[in-house]
């Protein structure tokens, strides 16, 4: 039985120039303990599906079809309803950990007033309980980074604290938003060895949202291409490496550099991602591919109900 299932999910944004359609028709499951990527350029439609899922869009967005958790269709819930799912049952790992965290107040205030809120925990408890989780991602002396500002502490150190945040109600899901954006090579090896553990260690479903597919590899067990707010392909991770079915994720993994090849320059996928006023006739991707034919630029592929699950008019092995 799916933990999260979203159903034909539309996100619509009105703006000065028009009505931008960031997702369409999206529909996917998230299982209990797994992990599941998103994954796609930027524009492609993967926060707009996370906020969704929160309740978080922007005051101009507005988003239709079905979210379902728990019975209850996220998108028709009032408010207080959401609060209560929030932190709690759902919990967000937002990319930007500086801005996602409050510059005027220590960190301490900042994640106990989770577990005052949610848990009814007492003043004590609560700092109890987040001494725990710091020392479980990793902080080192803890009790002293209790008293420090956000700006105090390293972009590695302000991921962990971001993760913690999330961990202290036990929540069902987690929805990772690019966790690893911004922090160097290393750091981001230690941040998703330490969501690997927890998932782990907690059963805890994750959502992964990520342009990177060297980060999907090692960590999902399958993953979602996105593209111009559609889904492309959906794969088992490793099956997405070894026989990729959309002419995209082909791209995709061609322009991710390889120690074990000689090259001069680093292949790209020509062209720029779409605008997405006033929506798409045909195939999102066919001004970028070199595979595309007359029928995609009128008129829009289905996504295919068996394996492989992809969108796109042409058979695998007519692909270059």
């Amino acid at each position: 039985m799916a933990l999260l299932s979203v159903e034909n999910l539309e996100v619509r944004f009105q703006t000065n120039d028009g009505l931008v359609h960031a997702v369409n028709d999206v529909s996917f499951e998230i299982g209990k303990g797994q992990k599941l990527a998103l994954v796609g350029e930027s524009g492609s439609g993967k926060s707009q599906i996370l906020f969704s899922i929160m309740g978080l869009l922007a005051k101009n967005g507005f988003a239709k079809g079905k979210i379902l958790f728990e019975n209850k269709n996220l998108l028709e819930c009032p408010p207080a309803d959401l609060n209560k799912i929030r932190a709690k049952k759902i919990a967000i790992i937002f990319q930007d950990s500086m801005s996602a965290l409050n510059p005027y107040m220590k960190i301490d205030q900042q994640l106990m007033e989770v577990l005052t809120i949610h848990e009814r925990m007492s003043g004590a408890d609560a700092r109890k309980r987040v001494l725990e989780f710091l020392d479980a991602v990793n902080i080192p002396d803890a009790k002293n980074r209790l008293r420090s500002y956000p700006h105090e502490l390293s972009g590695g150190m302000r991921q962990r604290v971001m993760i913690a945040m999330a961990l202290l109600c036990n929540p069902e899901l987690i929805l990772a938003d690019e966790p690893t954006t911004a922090l160097d090579v290393t750091v981001q090896a230690q941040i998703m060895a330490l969501l690997e553990n927890i998932q782990k260690d907690f059963g805890t479903a994750i959502l992964l949202i990520t342009h990177d597919l060297g980060v999907v590899a090692g960590f999902c067990e399958e993953a979602i291409v996105l593209y111009g707010g559609e889904i492309m392909e959906r794969a088992l991770v490793l099956d997405l490496f070894e026989r990729p079915s959309h002419p995209y994720t082909r791209g995709l993994l061609r322009a991710i550099p390889n120690i074990d090849e000689t090259q001069e320059q680093l292949q790209s996928i020509a062209g720029t991602p779409p605008t997405m006023l006033h929506g798409l006739t045909g195939c999102p991707f066919v001004a970028r591919c070199q595979d595309a034919m007359e029928i995609c630029k009128h008129q829009k592929p289905m996504l295919t109900t068996t394996q492989p699950i992809r969108r796109c008019h042409r058979n695998i092995d007519e692909l270059s």
